[in-house]
Order: structure tokens, then sequence, then C-alpha cells
């Protein structure tokens, strides 16, 4: 063997190690070390979110529309039910709705929850704390839980579906 031929068997192995490098660099998930549960997570990070036109959401969107599901998730409950008393019909005709409301909600949350819901600016907001009543059943005398009403007064062209059909 000569000199030269020492070198060139050298870049001969040379090759095959880094073809095997390749190979093994190379290989499919399945037979990589890792478990799929992280493979998925990795594939999973690396897409983005896409609207219905196709296009890619940016950050901004994503907060926007995460903040708006927020909204109506606290909306709801905030907002508990509708009250649908004779009063509270006949409340509609002067642009006026009455709620049941959490006990702990202020005007604040309040007028916040009727923007996010319903999409309109209440003109004022009256709270009432109506006080349980005292009932008995038999001997066994109880309280029923006290509980908040809020009248809300919308501007003159709002109004709002909740009282159809009735």
């Amino acid at each position: 063997m000569g000199f030269f031929d020492r070198f060139t068997k050298k870049k001969t192995e040379d090759k095959e190690v880094a073809d095997k490098k390749v190979k093994e660099s190379i290989k499919k998930p399945a037979e990589t070390k890792e478990p799929a549960s992280k493979l998925k997570a990795k594939e999973y990070t690396t897409l983005k979110p896409k609207t219905e036109a196709g296009k890619i959401e940016t950050g901004k969107d994503l907060k926007a529309k995460k903040a708006k599901k927020d909204d109506t998730r606290l909306a709801y409950k905030i907002l508990i039910k509708p009250l649908i008393t004779e009063k509270a019909t006949n409340l509609v005709s002067l642009n006026k709705y009455a709620f049941k409301v959490a006990n702990n909600a202020n005007k604040v949350e309040i007028k916040k929850a009727i923007k996010a819901l319903y999409g309109f600016e209440p003109v004022s907001i009256n709270i009432i704390t109506e006080r349980g009543k005292r009932i008995t059943y038999g001997r066994v005398r109880g309280k029923k839980s006290n509980w908040k009403k809020a009248i809300i007064t919308l501007k003159a062209g709002d109004k709002l579906e909740i009282y159809e059909g009735v």
C-alpha cells in the first residue's frame, strides 16, 4: 500500500461513517426513542391556527378572540336569568329589563355582561337586594336565600329579544 492510498482509504471510511449518521438522523418518528406524546406536542406547537378564510391569525387576534370568549363566560355567571314577572314585562314598555344576578355582582360587572351578551350599552342600572322569605314546612322553619335583582335601562332604539312570546 502506497503513501497516498492510506489517505484515499480514510476518505472512503469517512464517507461511510457520514452516510450512517445521515441515515440515523433521517429515521421515521416511530423509530426514534422519544415517546409519541412528545412528538405530537412538538407538531402541535409548530402549527398556527387558521381562520375561516384560511388566513393565519396573529397574536392580537387570538387574544381578542379569547378575551371575548372569557367575557361571555363570565357574563353568564353574572346574569343568572331574566325575570319574567308581571311587573318586569310592564317595564319593557319603558325600555327596562329585569335580571336575576349573582349576589357578588356590581353595576360595572353587570354593564360589561350586558355589553358582552347582547351588544347594547345600558344607560343605567339599578340593583335591588331581595331578602329571602321565611318559610315553614310543618314544624320545620327555614329561610330562602337572599338574591339580587338588576333593572337595566337601555336607549330608546335598543331592544332585547328575551321577552318574545311572553
